[in-house]
């Protein structure tokens, strides 16, 4: 597994050629509206605020003040949660157009970073396992487990991890539309045996049984 800056891309999301023998299967990018949901929780932030300004409308208007002065006291709450829904949207819509999955048949490349872009290549023979989290519109993630030798920084790799895992970090493909495809796009390279992979102790190898639904 190999993490680095880049600079040049002679292919899209990836930092050199593929080598001969390696097949591209399937390269993809987050939903920036699904990332800005679930990722920045731009919806949840939106009815915070809404429900602040309800409570302060409602309050006001109880102890008698003018509407229009009502109304006019709200203006700064309301503006406040459109710039901060502005935020996180814009943050959402860079993070997911800087973001590049790229599955070939022996790895998977994640092409992520704004401010400082980087590339992190992950052998399939070092992941152990991978946990599917859909959701009713068909969108989702796909969570990985890695080698336990492995040395990921959570930080490095966000948004693309499992929030609030730690250790040990798990990578992940956040905000996919079409997450069941690119689950059964993983299984098939898996199960094919593309890359040769070495059996590992108290472990099983990773294929279709190991794409489970999470809850």
């Amino acid at each position: 597994m190999s993490v680095g800056e880049y600079e040049h891309e002679p292919v899209r999301g990836l930092p050199e050629y593929l080598p001969a023998g390696e097949t591209l299967v399937w390269q993809g990018e987050p939903d920036w509206w699904t990332m800005a949901r679930r990722v920045f929780h731009v919806r949840t932030v939106a009815i915070y605020f809404a429900l602040i300004i309800a409570a302060h409308i409602g309050s006001q208007l109880y102890r008698g003040a003018p509407v229009g002065d009502v109304l006019l006291g709200s203006g700064w709450q309301l503006g406040l949660g459109l710039a901060a829904i502005g935020i996180l949207a814009v943050l959402a819509r860079a993070y997911a157009r800087s973001t590049v999955y790229t599955l070939t048949d022996q790895r998977l490349v994640l092409r992520t970073g704004v401010a400082l872009p980087m590339m992190v290549n992950i052998p399939l023979d070092m992941i152990m396992a991978a946990d599917l989290r859909a959701r009713g519109d068909g969108s989702g993630d796909i969570i990985l487990t890695m080698d336990p030798e492995s040395k990921l920084s959570y930080m490095m790799l966000w948004p693309n991890v499992r929030p609030w895992q730690f250790r040990p970090v798990q990578p992940s493909l956040r905000a996919l539309t079409d997450v069941h495809a690119v689950a059964a796009a993983l299984a098939g390279v898996v199960d094919s045996g593309g890359a040769e992979r070495q059996q590992r102790p108290a472990s099983e190898p990773m294929g279709s049984s190991a794409l489970a639904g999470m809850s």
